[in-house]
């Protein structure tokens, strides 16, 4: 089978089910922006395989399912408001990562400031991704029927990769970096 079908070649792709339509549709673009934190997510592991702390392969079992996931929320958004979403995200999916989240919270420095996305390789990777989270986020409100739980994955899905950087940053030895507010910008 070939890869290309130059049926996107005038700007237009299929969704679900077949239904056509612009490239620059708001499902296309939410489901494009996840298919980028996945992408982020993916590099991400890439340097994590390289790192020599225990337990990375818990990690990266985390994050490739993260991956996973974000097929199925992708599958969400790319299916016409009028038709039926085969596999759908639900709250066991949200407390998933809710669960983990507190796990990784609870081995961490407790904040007391902002920090700047950064650290390690995969830390930065990681805040990269839950930026780009945070805009298939906003991407995807008022999508015409889709479920509402795509959006409160999505919301949770950007705390649990600042966490998982901060955990990331934590295991190879890596301070988070602080945000120290520049008192001159003030005067």
């Amino acid at each position: 089978m070939k890869i290309y079908t130059r049926t996107g070649d005038q700007g237009e792709t299929s969704l679900l089910y077949g239904k056509r339509v612009s490239k620059a549709d708001d499902r296309v673009k939410a489901f494009g922006t996840l298919d980028e934190a996945n992408a982020q997510i993916g590099l991400a592991v890439c340097f994590i395989k390289d790192c020599t702390w225990m337990g990375k392969a818990t990690f990266i079992d985390r994050l490739q399912r993260i991956q996973s996931l974000l097929f199925h929320a992708g599958g969400e958004l790319s299916t016409p408001a009028d038709k039926e979403v085969k596999w759908t995200l639900n709250d066991r999916h949200v407390e998933e990562l809710e669960a983990q989240i507190d796990a990784w919270e609870a081995t961490l420095p407790s904040l007391k400031s902002f920090i700047l996305p950064g650290g390690s390789r995969a830390a930065g990777t990681l805040h990269i991704a839950r930026t780009i989270v945070r805009r298939a986020e906003r991407e995807s409100i008022g999508i015409d029927g889709l479920n509402s739980t795509v959006l409160v994955f999505l919301n949770r899905l950007s705390d649990y990769l600042f966490v998982a950087a901060r955990y990331a940053n934590l295991k190879e030895g890596v301070e988070d970096h602080k945000f120290v507010p520049d008192e001159k910008d003030n005067d």
